[in-house]
């Protein structure tokens, strides 16, 4: 169908962000990883599509599908707060076949130190490229922050891994199982809030809600980065948690025993089973979009906000990241 576009915002979302159901149904939009397979030119020409519609120079007849379309190939590839192309396996669309790959050889190869650190360092160098493409980009980060981010958080999860499988060695197999869950959710709590430090050092850019900047928070920057622990923990927790379960119970089975080359490559295909769900539903737990009251804002920009504005501001907005 044609489009009439004299009322139509681009850049408003297609469900309800302030539902949980609404913020699913958006993400599986837009963490869809057939997206990764779009070519560059492809992406350039949503890119330029949504850039049009923002000033309302979308060609006459365009239909609706595809600025939808665009959008949603925009929203895949592009970051929210500079516009600049994000690189591929950084991209939330490349959460499943990145992911999949990864738990389910960590699932796998969990009893021998050599591959437990191997396939932890695999795992944290993926998740520090993933939390650094999804920052908060109005807070820039040197070369220097990054590179202890990543040794700090790899460190963490080889650590936990290593102690924890000591520990466990004579604990049921199940238990010995679920060591790589407690590994990437221990990396989590501390990657993430390193990788992006500076904004808990500088404050992270909130807006009104007319876009106008009304300053950095740290208050601010310490809930979005908690929001996003608590999504990438409850990302992983399900498949990393129940495939142990499953695999357990299945690796009993005398035909299972016959095809042992064949468990590693079930466990793959089974964790993506479960990120194909998570990736999205994890996403949606908070809005992207945060909203918080002034009144809980630093003191000092608390009363720069007052000052600035000759109308009371009661909320301010800022983009937590992903």
């Amino acid at each position: 169908m044609e489009a009439d576009l004299s009322g139509f915002n681009i850049d408003a979302p297609r469900w309800d962000q302030s539902t949980f159901l609404g913020r699913v149904k958006h993400f599986f939009n837009i963490t869809d990883p057939r997206t990764i397979l779009v070519p560059e030119r492809e992406l350039d020409w949503a890119k330029a599509m949504v850039e049009k519609g923002r000033v309302g120079a979308v060609p006459p007849g365009t239909p609706v599908e595809q600025l939808l379309y665009a959008k949603k190939l925009y929203d895949s590839a592009f970051h929210p707060d500079t516009g600049e192309k994000m690189n591929v396996i950084g991209r939330m669309s490349f959460q499943v076949p990145g992911g999949m790959i990864i738990t389910g050889f960590m699932l796998q190869f969990y009893r021998t130190m050599p591959a437990v650190i191997f396939w932890q360092w695999v795992n944290q160098s993926f998740n520090a490229l993933v939390n650094y493409t999804n920052r908060n980009a109005a807070s820039p980060t040197s070369l220097r922050q990054m590179a202890v981010s990543y040794i700090t958080a790899t460190t963490t999860a080889v650590a936990t891994a290593v102690s924890m499988n000591m520990m466990t060695k004579r604990a049921p197999p199940l238990v010995g199982r679920w060591v790589p869950f407690a590994a990437v959710a221990a990396a989590n709590c501390v990657n993430i809030p390193m990788m992006r430090q500076q904004e808990l050092i500088q404050g992270i850019c909130v807006k009104d809600r007319n876009h106008n900047e009304m300053g950095h928070s740290r208050r601010a920057a310490a809930i979005g980065i908690t929001q996003v622990v608590i999504s990438r923990i409850a990302m992983a927790a399900p498949g990393m948690i129940l495939l142990p379960v499953v695999m357990e119970r299945l690796e009993k089975l005398r035909f299972m025993k016959r095809i042992r080359v064949l468990h590693a490559p079930l466990q793959v295909l089974l964790s993506g089973c479960f990120l194909i769900f998570m990736v999205p539903v994890a996403c949606g737990l908070f809005p992207q979009k945060c909203e918080l009251p002034v009144s809980y804002l630093e003191p000092e920009l608390r009363d720069s906000i007052k000052a600035k504005c000759e109308e009371p501001v009661p909320y301010v907005y800022f983009n937590k990241g992903l």
